[in-house]
């Protein structure tokens, strides 16, 4: 080991790891760019289940097979999420990139069995809450703000002017926070760094800024408590701590934001780069609700998800997996698995995606909903007040955020006829 914890370059892996076979090094350009094609390559040398290595060299699995995610997120007694279980934690350096995803929290996202139903039962209530006729107004009211901050000037960088400010402001708005201001666009930032830290960033540092944000909003909602999230979470009879409540609350703005941006600004990918879609896009619903579904299935906002540890020695996918093992769950890989798209066409008609998880711990009723509003309402709406919207490049020339967990773009540039306000 070297001092900072890390395996040293030399240093062989540890006796049983998954490193020992081959292990692929989750990153690089090929992953940024294409990672479809890194999932077939891997899926023809290891098969379904695949010997990764994360940051620093951790060893870990990542489930390609749409059969074996589905094995693994339905048999919590056998791949269980409290991280605790890790048989890498003296590994692991206190600044790893990788720590806001795997350190254990008091939060609905570690739990397991009766305390996790308990958890994922008021997340699910105070969600419930939550009108979609409503969001759906409040989503339309957001965009034709943004939209008029670039309209006049007939163009826009779509990823940071739109995608992102979009959902934010509607869930900050769910949770009980102001939806402007320097405080929001902070934690905006935090969330991002967090969830998908680019180089030069600490996520660690980053996720510690956005629990104290909230551990204010909760004790701002405990003193006045008004009609949202936040509010019903506190007086919901499950009775949860402040500190739970603040964890709960990470997950459930992280989950909103993040993914429905990335989901946001890759349909609109779609729609601007497919010709399929020429025809019917400009105030066509249908087509929006195609592109919509399409993406799920080929471009899902969260392509991997950290993850699962087992519970003791089993097999998987023709695997001997460890008990303490770490599993990735391959969502992006596991929706474009040949075993259930033989022909190799991925038929976008249906909703049998990943891209929300499986069993238990999948995201919440009715968060999927919720993001089918705001994404919805986002795109529908850009493409009504600016029909015209094109590609200001060369598709060829867009790239892709160098994360292994989140699939989003870089930058979304377009050009249109300025609208005056």
């Amino acid at each position: 080991m070297t001092d900072s914890g890390y395996p040293s370059e030399h240093q062989a892996p540890p006796p049983g790891c998954p490193a020992h076979a081959g292990a692929v090094r989750l990153g690089g350009l090929q992953y940024q760019q294409t990672p479809s094609q890194l999932y077939r390559a891997m899926r023809r040398e290891h098969g379904p289940v695949a010997p990764v290595l994360l940051d620093g060299d951790i060893p870990a699995w990542l489930v390609l097979g749409y059969s074996e995610v589905t094995y693994v997120t339905s048999h919590d007694e056998l791949f269980a999420r409290d991280s605790r279980r890790w048989n890498q934690w003296e590994h692991i350096p206190q600044d790893w990139p990788l720590l806001p995803f795997v350190g254990y929290q008091p939060s609905v996202l570690f739990t397991e069995g009766d305390e996790h139903r308990r958890r994922a039962g008021v997340i699910t209530e105070a969600l419930e809450g939550v009108d979609q006729f409503e969001l759906a107004r409040d989503c339309e009211l957001i965009s034709d703000d943004l939209i008029a901050r670039f309209a006049g000037s007939g163009q826009a960088e779509l990823m940071a002017d739109y995608a992102h400010a979009l959902p934010m402001r509607a869930v900050v708005q769910m949770c009980g926070m102001p939806t402007s201001g320097e405080d929001t666009s902070r934690l905006v930032d935090d969330l991002r760094i967090s969830l998908d830290a680019g180089e030069g960033d600490d996520p660690v540092a980053a996720y510690g800024r956005v629990a104290e944000r909230l551990r204010q909003l909760v004790k701002d909602k405990r003193a006045d408590p008004g009609p949202d999230v936040t509010s019903r979470m506190l007086t919901h009879p499950a009775g949860l701590t402040d500190e739970e409540i603040v964890q709960d609350l990470i997950s459930v703005i992280a989950a909103a934001q993040q993914p429905t941006a990335n989901w946001i600004c890759n349909t609109l990918r779609l729609l601007l780069t497919d010709e399929r879609f020429a025809v019917n896009v400009s105030g066509g619903r249908l087509s929006v609700g195609e592109a919509l579904n399409e993406v799920l299935w080929l471009d899902t906002p969260t392509q991997n998800f950290i993850g699962r540890w087992a519970v003791r020695d089993v097999q998987l996918g023709g695997r001997q997996i460890r008990a303490g093992d770490c599993l990735v769950l391959g969502l992006a890989a596991a929706n474009t698995d040949p075993q259930i798209w033989p022909e190799a066409h991925v038929g976008a008609e249906n909703a049998a995606h990943l891209s929300f998880s499986n069993g238990e711990h999948r995201c919440p009723y009715p968060a999927p909903l919720l993001a089918d509003v705001m994404a919805r309402t986002a795109v529908e709406t850009l493409l009504e007040r600016l029909p015209d919207l094109v590609l200001a490049a060369d598709p060829e020339e867009l790239t892709w955020r160098p994360s292994i967990w989140m699939r989003g773009l870089s930058a979304l540039p377009v050009r249109f006829t300025p609208v005056v306000q």
